[in-house]
């Protein structure tokens, strides 16, 4: 009996002793970089936390640093998986704006451009062309709002997030591994994300660059060891160790190639002999397959399942969900409210700081979060502003966070340059130029011509864009266009004997615009205008034969309100655009007959009010691409008869319910009250082409009849209801639009056709329009 006294006694010390190493076990949690492969981490993350594995401390690199870092500012994986699967999300990973926190006020109309060309040009008239990287506008914000808070509860001290953290970055011009550990969460995540060629580097406080971490150190298990030896490491690796084959296509190989080159290669065996090493299996799935994000982050459950007999074998401490989740909201209730005090703008010179700072608002004492959101997005609509990157820093002694943006100047030269080719003889070249000169106020100065056997037109303004309480611009502009319907005919067009038209215009004016919320905005349009209506009376006509002509001269002014977060210029698939539009007309029309007129040369003063309701929308069904829209139009006029039925016609408002549609002169498509109403639909097809139906309904009112001697009389009543429609596929190219479409209008002069085109067909309305 006494001699089992001791080995009961060794057995007992041998209980406690295991009991006390697991009490005592840390875990270290390392997560790799690897793009979107990266979100596997947040499935790995989850069963971790299903399986009350503990976490005491974590080390990330590039897109394991974005998911280890917003679990160690305390938000849970389901929390997590959230972010990463909203539609935000997606904006943020691939620089597309949000249509949501766009702002029209420097946005000029459609135009036909499909290349834009930056160049800044200093005091010394040296130029340096801008390069093109994701636009991190969406992500910088996204990230500073959703780590602020943690950072102001750690102190900025990364020991005492929810969870101690280190986040890796690589600083390429000496070769080292940076390894951060205090100041802004966000910022040190944003740095570890740089990788080169896709995201832009940011200027760190200490005035340094900071690239991707994972150029160095892509899975920073000694980082780990050094800085918080644990006793036990879990090391996600979702990086390639080395690749098994080839790409099949050279796109991806050198997408691959870039990825490869720029990542340091994972040691496996670094995670230690009783480390758990997790790998998952990501064959076939890219960097840049964020839209994926479901299907990585099953394949991280996966794994991390995979291997959890093995880390609760190794790990023998478990910790409680409910204590766990106490912790968590206890770490997020030391967050400071949301009370911004002040906000500085950087950068630039002092004046050019106070220009961009005055786009910030207040809406009470202190700035609001909608109002440094509003005024960040306002900023950044203002293109003449690059790396344009925002901070939130808690001053402790103030009680309240400073928002600060840096800025830089961006180019203060544009070039555009676009083009439409056609089967049709409407083929177009654009060309424009911008200038802006920043001090107190913005100045621009612009200019953009076209040129084409149909269409011909010049445009020149100068703008001063005021940043006051409410953002207003003044800009006058001179405009000429001229329009020759006599050359629209050709192959599979119409007869180039019903439209011997030409049309021309002069506008001498200004505008003044402003933006009152988020892309919207509201416009007064005040002009001087002449306009040259030549026409025919007759479709038979002969060399000899001398066109009418009626010159309109006058003043107009014109009232719009336009919201617009349409995602193209053309063939659009999601947003909405709504503009209403109330304009006034006044002046003297001079009719001079031509050979084939029956009436003598008159002057008339003709004086009108118009009002026009344009509404599309477009709604999506499983991606961008797949969609159906309705439209809808409303035009309502005073506008009087002029001299002939065919002048009247020349100026008479028009339905341009395609896109080819201002490209011919329809008598049906003319008429000064009208309404219309149509559907689109668009369906993906071979990954990159689309198909593309529209079917549209409108309805004249009191419409326009030739009487005697060619004069213009007015029905009564509603005409007939008159039907357009197109079917056809298009390709977004670089240029624009590659499309082909089978079209039919209800009109005499034109029934069923096809016609095609690439680049965007968009031409400048009429100085009455």
């Amino acid at each position: 009996m006494q001699k089992s006294l001791p080995r009961t006694v060794a057995l007992w010390v041998l209980v406690c002793l295991l009991s006390f190493q697991a009490q005592a076990q840390r875990v270290g949690l390392v997560l790799s970089g690897g793009g979107a492969k990266g979100l596997a981490h947040v499935g790995v993350l989850r069963q971790l936390e299903k399986n009350k594995i503990p976490i005491d401390y974590i080390v990330g690199t590039s897109m394991g640093a974005v998911i280890g870092g917003m679990y160690a500012a305390g938000y849970s994986p389901d929390e997590i998986e959230q972010i990463v699967l909203s539609t935000d999300f997606q904006r943020w990973t691939s620089g597309k704006p949000l249509e949501s926190k766009t702002f029209n006020f420097l946005t000029s109309e459609p135009s036909p451009s499909a290349l834009r060309l930056g160049i800044a040009i200093d005091s010394t008239f040296q130029a340096r062309v801008s390069t093109n990287l994701v636009n991190d506008l969406n992500l910088n914000l996204a990230l500073t709002r959703l780590l602020a808070p943690a950072s102001a509860s750690s102190g900025y001290d990364f020991d005492k997030l929810f969870v101690p953290f280190r986040c890796m970055a690589s600083e390429v011009f000496t070769r080292t591994v940076v390894e951060q550990k205090t100041g802004s969460l966000s910022d040190a995540i944003r740095n570890s994300m740089s990788f080169p060629l896709a995201f832009r580097p940011i200027r760190n406080l200490d005035g340094k660059y900071y690239y991707d971490g994972a150029v160095y150190d892509n899975f920073p298990t000694s980082t780990m060891k050094k800085t918080f030896a644990p006793d036990i490491i879990i090391g996600v690796n979702v990086g390639d160790v080395a690749f098994k084959k080839y790409p099949k296509n050279d796109d991806a190989l050198l997408a691959s190639t870039v990825a490869f080159l720029g990542t340091s290669v994972a040691d496996t065996g670094s995670v230690g002999r009783n480390g758990i090493y997790i790998q998952p299996d990501l064959e076939g799935m890219g960097v840049g397959d964020f839209e994926r994000v479901k299907e990585f982050i099953a394949e991280g459950d996966t794994a991390a399942l995979r291997e959890m007999e093995l880390i609760k074998q190794r790990i023998g401490r478990r910790v409680d969900s409910v204590d766990l989740q106490k912790r968590r909201l206890a770490f997020q209730g030391l967050a400071p409210k949301p009370r911004f005090i002040e906000v500085r703008v950087n950068g630039l010179r002092p004046d050019q700081n106070e220009y961009a700072a005055r786009f910030f608002r207040r809406s009470g004492s202190d700035y609001s979060l909608d109002d440094i959101e509003e005024g960040y997005y306002r900023l950044a609509s203002d293109d003449y502003f690059k790396n344009i990157y925002p901070r939130i820093r808690y001053d402790a002694t103030r009680k309240g966070y400073i928002f600060s943006v840096d800025a830089q100047r961006n180019n203060n030269v544009s070039t555009e340059v676009g083009f439409v080719l056609s089967n049709r003889p409407i083929d177009n070249l654009y060309f424009g130029v911008e200038y802006r000169y920043l001090r107190r106020l913005l100045y621009t100065a612009s200019a953009d011509v076209s040129l084409g056997r149909f269409y011909n037109g010049a445009r020149g303004s100068f703008r001063i864009s005021v940043p006051a309480k409410l953002p207003f611009f003044i800009e006058p502009e001179i405009i000429y266009n001229q329009w020759d319907y006599q050359n629209t005919g050709g192959l599979l067009g119409r007869n180039v004997l019903n439209a011997q038209v030409r049309q021309q215009d002069t506008k001498l004016g200004g505008q003044f615009g402003i933006s009152p919320n988020y892309r919207s905005r509201l416009l007064l349009d005040i002009g001087a205008f002449v306009t040259k209506d030549e026409y025919a009376n007759s479709k038979e006509l002969n060399t000899a034969d001398v066109l009418d002509a009626t010159v309109f001269r006058g003043g107009t002014a014109a009232l719009r309100f336009a919201r617009n977060t349409l995602n193209r210029k053309q063939y659009s698939t999601t947003g909405h655009r709504y503009v209403y539009t109330v304009r006034g007309v006044t002046g003297s029309a001079v009719y001079t007959p031509g050979s084939t007129a029956e009436q003598l040369g008159n002057s008339q003063h003709r004086e009108w009010l118009q009002f026009r309701a344009t509404a599309e929308r477009y709604f999506p069904l499983k991606d961008e691409r797949h969609s159906w829209g309705y439209f809808l139009e409303l035009m309502a006029s005073t506008q009087p008869t002029f001299s002939t039925y065919r002048s009247s016609q020349t100026t008479a408002p028009v339905f341009a319910p395609l896109p080819d549609s201002r490209t011919m002169f329809l008598d049906s498509y003319r008429s000064s009250r009208y309404a219309a109403a149509g559907l689109r639909y668009t369906r993906p097809f071979l990954k990159k082409l689309e198909w593309r139906t529209e079917a549209f309904i409108h309805v004249n009112a009191q419409p326009l009849r030739q009487g005697e001697f060619q004069t213009a009389t007015r029905g009564s009543g509603l005409e007939r209801p008159r039907f357009t429609g197109s079917t056809g596929i298009i390709l977004q190219t670089p240029v624009g639009p590659l499309a082909i479409h089978g079209r039919f209008y209800d009109d005499s002069a034109e029934r069923f056709s096809v016609y095609g085109h690439l680049g965007f067909l968009l031409f400048r309305g009429r100085a009455l329009e």
